[in-house]
């Protein structure tokens, strides 16, 4: 989807034919490679290589069209341009299919010969009859070849951190910047970035290069890689010695991941058609908790040949197959994944973090001690607390049927529906609580709904337990849970009705012996309030529009002369854009305030964005924190374009990598930060000819 100026350089997928699934490949078109990194000085910034690494590429359409600010050329030009043959209009989930069933295997790409000239394909009857007019090319097969020589850097070379306010030098005891060498066994360029950009000095060596005889070396760093990890016989032999040395700290990545299995005496296997993708997720074994990671590997680390010493510290929540080790006693530990992303989800980049904060602590301590990974003493606590809350329910002799939450056991559970199909509450919320009731009765959980609309899904028969077809008021919802008597109460299924209901009941929940469950009501309140909205996202640093409440006109028509003209006015407790619009002037602000202030107490005076893109991300999170982007949107039309009135496309068409990453990242930070507890939805407005945004609200 994105990303593919990335995949292609990568050093990992060296003289490998590419199938990319998503349909539409392009749409962005490629950056300049003239533009240099201002971290890395003389390397390219939007590639993770100075050059593309396939042999071919395959897709099923093609876009010679592109719009993005920071595009050169399109896709096609480019794979011309570095002599790269691909083909389009090929059913890539057929194939996908196949690589399934029968495994990674040799392929071609065949030109008509009328096109490329020479004679046509001579392999056998059958194939001459199909392929006679195509030209005939050698077979290759890319692990014949020592792969890793041919993508790593020749000679050494240091890179330095930028001497900036915003990047501190990370120092030794003696003074001395940090320095990190770091082995190139097919290294991409976003690694040196998330070293250099963390204060601290690395070194890049060549595969085979010595560098035992390196005395100014605080850690040692594996990059990922192409081909068969048994083959690199010295760099296994070199870090065995590492090990045994018990100098620094070492973290591998990808292929450094298999080679310091092997130093450490384990053993890898090809696997039948690896793991690629940048949506796959991995299982912290010491914190349980999943996470969205971006991976190229055709091998694996084989998980019951490690050695006492050495666990596992990720698990592929898919196959299974080993993501990660670590050593119980020395600071090693590596990652089959890619926390640097590019292409990819940002979840994991902490991985540098934890590498230098035990670099750090080592040379600090003199002692080499175990890596230690934040979160994992939260993680035993958690689980301390369910087992004890089990332990406390144990004796009830009731039916110990639901589910535990917070020391209480939930057997049944009120729905608040999604009522009329309307602005704010339509029929993405029938979706969502037909969903939510779905997973209740999986759950063995009994679920009662209030829902008057009976042309919905989720008052069909065979749903709920139970439907209430009555108005979803606080005199309606109060008697039901008077006399159903439910454990628990689910407001954010609803749409905007269920929400204002759960904040004008919140102080009466608790004594009618209802929990509320998923998103708190303070959190719905924090989100409805545009001021408050505004302040919390303030306290992490992320950019929401200029903007002021106003409970009055009079208080708007000052905000406005503060902020200045053109501005949008936004009504509070409204989700779906109700009673909001754009003001040109000071009579155009008033006729909108006395239309908001209709149905709302409070309106948000905000700086005009009108016509920056307007981009949507779906995200969901539990309550033991995982956090997913289910999917992103983009507006067809710009900001300014009410929803209603145009085309959402799923997913985003004009969004680069680096685009689609950031606001992820920052729908994800928020959604944290905020406390929500199951699904939300977040708004961006971003500059079409920069990467500036704003939240628009949660």
């Amino acid at each position: 989807m994105v990303g593919y100026p990335e995949s292609l350089t990568d050093p990992s997928y060296r003289g490998q034919i590419l199938v990319l699934t998503y349909p539409l490949i392009g749409n962005y078109g490629v950056p300049s490679h003239d533009v240099i990194d201002p971290i890395l000085k003389d390397l390219p910034a939007y590639f993770e290589s100075n050059q593309i690494h396939i042999a071919g590429l395959v897709v099923g359409q093609a876009s010679p069209e592109f719009s993005h600010h920071l595009a050169e050329t399109s896709l096609g030009d480019w794979l011309r341009r570095e002599g790269v043959p691909a083909i389009y209009g090929v059913d890539t989930r057929a194939i996908t299919k196949r690589i399934r069933e029968e495994g990674v295997m040799l392929g071609k790409i065949l030109l008509p010969t009328s096109v490329v000239g020479g004679s046509g394909s001579s392999a056998g009857d059958e194939v001459s009859a199909v392929l006679s007019d195509y030209q005939d090319v050698a077979w290759v097969d890319p692990n014949a070849t020592n792969l890793v020589a041919e993508v790593s850097c020749k000679e050494p070379r240091l890179y330095l951190p930028p001497t900036t306010d915003e990047t501190p030098l990370l120092k030794r005891p003696d003074g001395k910047t940090v320095r990190i060498v770091a082995v190139d066994i097919g290294m991409k360029y976003n690694q040196i970035r998330c070293f250099v950009k963390r204060g601290v000095e690395v070194l890049v060596v060549p595969w085979d290069y010595d560098f035992l005889a390196e005395t100014n070396i605080d850690g040692l760093f594996l990059s990922n890689g192409p081909g068969d990890p048994t083959t690199l016989t010295v760099t296994i032999e070199r870090v065995q010695k590492a090990l045994a040395l018990q100098k620094y700290p070492i973290f591998g990545i990808c292929l450094g991941h298999q080679v310091l299995a092997l130093a450490s005496g384990a053993q890898t296997e090809k696997m039948k058609y690896g793991n690629r993708g940048q949506n796959i997720p991995c299982t912290d074994m010491l914190t349980s908790r999943c996470y969205i990671t971006s991976q190229n590997h055709g091998y694996a680390v084989k998980a019951e040949t490690l050695p006492p010493n050495v666990k596992e510290l990720f698990v592929n929540a898919n196959d299974g197959s080993n993501e990660g080790i670590y050593h119980t006693d020395k600071p090693y530990f590596s990652v089959q994944f890619h926390p640097e992303s590019n292409p990819g989800p940002r979840d994991t980049e902490v991985l540098f973090d934890i590498f230098l904060s035990t670099v750090t602590r080592c040379l600090e301590s003199g002692v080499q001690g175990p890596v230690e990974f934040p979160g994992t003493e939260a993680a035993q606590a958690r689980r301390q607390q369910l087992e004890q809350w089990e332990r406390d329910l144990d004796s009830d002799n009731l039916d110990k049927t639901g589910r535990i939450v917070n020391g209480r056991r939930i057997r049944k559970v009120l729905v608040l529906g999604s009522g009329g199909l309307s602005i704010g509450q339509a029929g993405e919320f029938d979706y969502s609580g037909s969903q939510a009731i779905k997973a209740l009765k999986e759950e063995g959980i009994y679920t009662i709904l209030i829902n008057p609309n009976i042309a919905t899904i989720q008052t069909s028969k065979g749903l709920a337990d139970k439907c209430y077809f009555l108005p979803v008021t606080a005199d309606c919802v109060r008697k039901v849970i008077k006399h159903e008597q439910p454990d628990g109460i689910y407001c954010t299924f609803g749409g905007q009705t269920a929400l204002n209901i759960g904040v004008k009941m919140k102080d009466e929940f608790e004594g009618l012996g209802v929990q509320v469950l998923g998103t708190p009501i303070d959190t719905i309140m924090l989100t409805e309030d545009r001021e408050l909205f505004a302040s919390a996202m303030a306290e992490i640093g992320e950019k929401c529009a200029k903007s002021h409440a106003a409970n009055s006109i009079e208080e708007a028509i000052t905000a406005a002369n503060d902020i200045g003209y053109p501005l949008i006015i936004r009504a509070a407790y409204a989700l779906g854009g109700l009673g909001s619009g754009f003001a040109s002037n000071e009579e155009e602000l008033v006729a909108l305030c006395r239309k908001a202030f209709a149905a709302s107490p409070q309106v948000l005076v905000e700086r005009s964005m009108k016509g920056w893109k307007e981009i949507e991300y779906e995200v969901v999170r539990d309550s033991f924190d995982n956090c997913i982007t289910v999917c992103n949107m983009e507006n067809f039309d710009p900001l300014g374009i009410h929803t209603g009135d145009s085309i959402v496309v799923a997913p985003s068409q004009t969004l680069s990598d680096e685009d689609y990453q950031m606001l992820r990242t920052t729908a994800v930070n928020v959604i944290r930060h905020l406390g929500v507890v199951g699904e939300c939805n977040i708004q961006y407005a971003l500059n079409p000819h920069s990467r500036e945004y704003c939240i628009i609200e949660v």
